[in-house]
């Protein structure tokens, strides 16, 4: 049973709403002027230091504001979000962008993180159980805050060229509940890089192929747009490989 109030759980809806939008720490003057918590100031701020003790917020460094931690935004995931659903418009434009290359994989698996990428504004990766590793969006870097950071950047781009790493992840995947899978902290898969950023994936499978498609980005990535995308792109991948009787 989780160890929050209803009170909790409605400022740590608040802080990660905030945070998502602004991607600074959150502050409780912020919440007690521009939400609707019926509590004051102090109640807020006293609050946001349990919710801290309880492992759901983390105190920013250089600032007295709170950002959400991997677990503060497992539970919202797991227990808050609404995920938007997607449009008819959606998933024709989906489907309609990779249907010229059903013939072949990694025409297919290339082309369709292009388009996760270009649609998602984040960086998209899909795996393999055969080593091959696709990526795009790398340019979307140049408008996200957080990878502003070098030693994040390299972390990065050594990831997405290192086979190992995506095969530990796929191996990994029994151990994920749902359709969708997160990487929200590097407790998950032991990578520093989790620190800061997140990954949400979904698996898609075939005769012989096994794999993950999904998108690397902030913590603060609109996981409630994101997830639906990224569930019904997999889905329409595996449809076309084991029709197409891709290996």
């Amino acid at each position: 049973m989780d160890d929050i109030t209803q009170r909790q759980i409605d400022i740590l809806r608040s802080v990660i709403k905030e945070f998502s939008e602004i991607g600074e720490p959150v502050g409780s003057e912020i919440l007690e002027k521009k939400y609707k918590l019926g509590v004051s100031q102090a109640t807020i701020r006293n609050e946001m230091v349990v919710l801290t003790k309880k492992g759901y917020l983390k105190k920013a460094h250089f600032s007295s504001g709170r950002i959400p931690s991997a677990k503060g935004f497992r539970f919202y995931i797991n227990k808050l979000m609404k995920e938007k659903e997607m449009s008819t418009a959606d998933d024709v434009a989906y489907k309609n962008s990779i249907w010229d290359d059903r013939s072949e994989r990694h025409k297919l698996l290339s082309q369709a993180t292009k388009v996760l990428a270009h649609r998602t504004g984040l960086i998209s990766v899909a795996a393999t159980n055969t080593g091959d590793i696709y990526y795009a969006g790398l340019s979307n870097v140049l408008n996200i805050h957080e990878f502003i950071d070098r030693e994040l950047e390299r972390y990065l781009f050594e990831r997405l060229e290192e086979v190992q790493y995506w095969e530990r992840i796929l191996s990994r995947l029994d151990q994920f509940e749902g359709d969708i899978f997160y990487l929200l902290g590097d407790d998950d898969v032991g990578d520093p890089m989790y620190e800061s950023c997140a990954s949400v994936f979904a698996e898609f499978e075939g005769e012989k192929t096994k794999g993950i498609i999904g998108v690397v980005g902030p913590k603060r990535m609109r996981y409630d747009i994101i997830s639906p995308q990224i569930k019904y792109f997999s889905t329409l991948l595996e449809e076309i490989i084991k029709n197409q009787n891709l290996t």
